[in-house]
């Protein structure tokens, strides 16, 4: 594609899952993550200026933070003449990282209109300006599992600027469900919530953020490995540690339950967390366990984050 012809841009972002690490990643720990085959399409067509279409349904103060982050990518992009429009079929406020999707499909149509190639790095870079607009301080592996599309083990240490992340590579399909367990609290007040604890009992809550990044690690050797059994223990032990720091709930626990008795190999929570959000489950095959959850009413999709693929699906192999 000619980079310079906007009337044919297009630029997806992956929604992503924490497959282990949540919180901890805030603290300077590494985390395991993965992209979604969810996520936000973002379309550009020629304009006069550099504009973003925010849809309707907003409420003042989204469209208020949406027009200071697009602000801010479009002018790392110098601003080229191209009206972005989106749309998503992926769950929000789910802890689904659908702000991070959000910012890297605009970022990938940004710098396309603009004549640049939009290499991982650069549509990150972009994508970063976007994601401190919406979350002040993000430990930045939303927009970077969104920008890579890879299952990676992302780590920001303390005072570091950027995050580093390695790719994580797997002989065996990792497949995921992803289930909708109820409605959840805003991230910034769980997480701020979580933050006072923090201070307050410091050396014991550093001692479990310090045990969830034992388990991210452990849990990437386990995928390099081929060894699906000891990551889902690696994610059932790390839900025990998310309900350890009260960011769990009945509604969350009883799914997580749910997903092992259907023969998960390993369930936690994924995201925020608090009173509700999603689950995950891994799966050998995740088909009939989306079959009977659907049957059932409840909202759910399978995703496939790293190893082997049917060709012609979304993602890295």
């Amino acid at each position: 594609m000619d980079t310079n012809d906007t009337s044919s841009l297009t630029g997806f972002g992956a929604g992503k899952v924490i497959l282990l690490g949540e919180h901890s990643v805030v603290y300077g720990y590494p985390a395991l993550a993965g992209p979604l085959s969810r996520g936000v399409t973002a379309k550009g067509e020629p304009a006069n200026k550099c504009q973003l279409v925010i849809p309707d349904a907003l409420m003042p103060e989204q469209r208020k933070v949406l027009k200071a982050a697009f602000a801010r990518a479009m002018a790392a992009c110098g601003e080229p003449g191209v009206k972005v429009s989106f749309d998503t079929d992926l769950p929000l406020s789910m802890g689904l990282g659908s702000s991070g999707a959000l910012s890297v499909a605009c970022s990938r149509v940004l710098l396309q209109a603009a004549g640049r190639k939009g290499t991982a790095s650069e549509v990150a870079a972009v994508a970063w300006e976007m994601e401190q607009e919406f979350h002040g301080t993000p430990s930045g592996v939303d927009h970077t599992t969104s920008a890579m599309e890879q299952l990676i083990l992302y780590r920001r240490k303390p005072g570091a600027e950027q995050g580093r992340a390695k790719v994580v590579e797997s002989p065996k399909a990792v497949k995921l469900v992803v289930v909708m367990a109820g409605a959840r609290s805003p991230t910034k007040q769980t997480v701020g919530a979580l933050r006072e604890r923090q201070k307050r009992w410091s050396e014991r809550y550093q001692r479990i953020f310090r045990e969830i990044g034992l388990l991210a690690s452990e849990g990437a050797e386990a995928v390099e490995e081929g060894d699906l059994e000891a990551l889902g223990d690696v994610m059932n032990v790390n839900h025990g540690l998310l309900a350890a720091l009260g960011l769990s709930s009945p509604g969350l626990d009883d799914m997580v339950h749910r997903l092992r008795n259907m023969g998960a190999l390993g369930a936690k929570l994924t995201g925020a967390g608090g009173d509700g959000g999603a689950v995950i489950g891994l799966f050998q095959d995740t088909g009939p366990v989306v079959h009977e959850l659907t049957r059932l009413g409840i909202r759910c999709f399978d995703s496939q984050l790293a190893g082997p693929r049917a060709e012609g699906t979304r993602g890295a192999a």
